[in-house]
């Protein structure tokens, strides 16, 4: 009769975090948040089917056409080149930079995270104080210096990104297991003579779950933003490759008289962000159990 509760512990937890995960269909802003991304993919997708032009090609007739021109839905740049073909293409350059930065971001970020919370006193000491290190830079400036010392191009302000991303993984996932491991079912779980890693990965790390994947949606918002941010200074994606922050550089030289120009590409990034960021409010609402009422 003893051994009974010890069993059926976890199961309420078990359940919820599948219930969290069901719970997100009967949110209409997850479904609609989720849409939005699903359709950003879409676009990275099928660019080349959608692009009416070539996004590199460059046709010295029709320079600066504005939008709803015929035949350049959103004008042309200073080349003449189509705006709306190098806009879609940009999804392609973006939402891999955003991926790749998540999961470096994740993975390292959440194994430290794991390591701290779970072993404690000097690794959680050691390392903790590495990721204070990380904290005191403002993220954009730290992605910023990182690339200028590994070399301009898209590969390494991916990586930047990623490392830049890594404090908030280790913090979020150490707090967590803090708690954790500390709850009855994990108690329980030692005393019947359960392995640490067994304890980590089988009863830990799978009701970590909901933080990591609102965590996720809203560090890939802020890894297409810093992206764009990186190209607009010259370190990210390099000429000719169409990319958003590279196009509101080139555009913001003629703001004044065709200002469409950096309005397009922004636009997009707005689009973009919004999407990840709204997609992870989403989730933090349907996935809380305090706020479900």
């Amino acid at each position: 009769m003893s051994s009974a509760p010890l069993i059926s512990e976890p199961q309420p937890v078990r359940a919820a975090r599948v219930g969290g995960l069901a719970l997100a269909g009967k949110y209409p802003r997850v479904t609609l948040a989720s849409a939005f991304v699903a359709l950003l993919f879409l676009v990275a997708l099928v660019a080349p089917i959608l692009s009416p032009h070539d996004p590199l090609a460059v046709n010295p007739d029709n320079p600066y056409l504005p939008p709803l021109s015929p035949g350049h839905l959103l004008g042309t740049d200073e080349l003449g080149r189509d705006l709306l073909s190098r806009v879609l293409w940009g999804t392609r350059v973006s939402l891999p930079v955003a991926f790749v930065a998540v999961a470096v971001g994740f993975f390292a970020g959440g194994i430290i995270g794991l390591v701290c919370g779970y072993a404690g006193g000097v690794t959680d000491l050691l390392l903790m104080r590495f990721i204070d290190a990380l904290l005191a830079f403002p993220g954009l400036i730290l992605a910023i210096a990182l690339v200028a010392a590994l070399g301009p191009g898209l590969r390494n302000a991916m990586i930047a990104i990623g490392i830049v991303a890594i404090p908030a993984y280790a913090r979020l996932v150490r707090g967590q297991v803090l708690q954790l491991k500390h709850m009855e079912f994990v108690t329980a779980t030692r005393s019947l003579g359960a392995q640490p890693l067994r304890l980590v990965f089988g009863h830990i790390l799978p009701n970590l779950l909901n933080p990591i994947i609102v965590q996720v949606s809203l560090s890939a918002g802020f890894a297409i933003l810093a992206e764009a941010t990186l190209s607009f200074l010259g370190l990210g994606a390099q000429v000719p490759t169409p990319d958003w922050g590279q196009m509101i550089n080139s555009g913001r030289t003629f703001l004044n008289n065709d200002p469409w120009l950096a309005i397009v590409p922004g636009a997009a990034i707005s689009v973009a962000v919004f999407s990840f960021n709204w997609l992870g409010d989403s989730l933090r609402d349907a996935l809380d159990p305090r706020l479900r009422s």
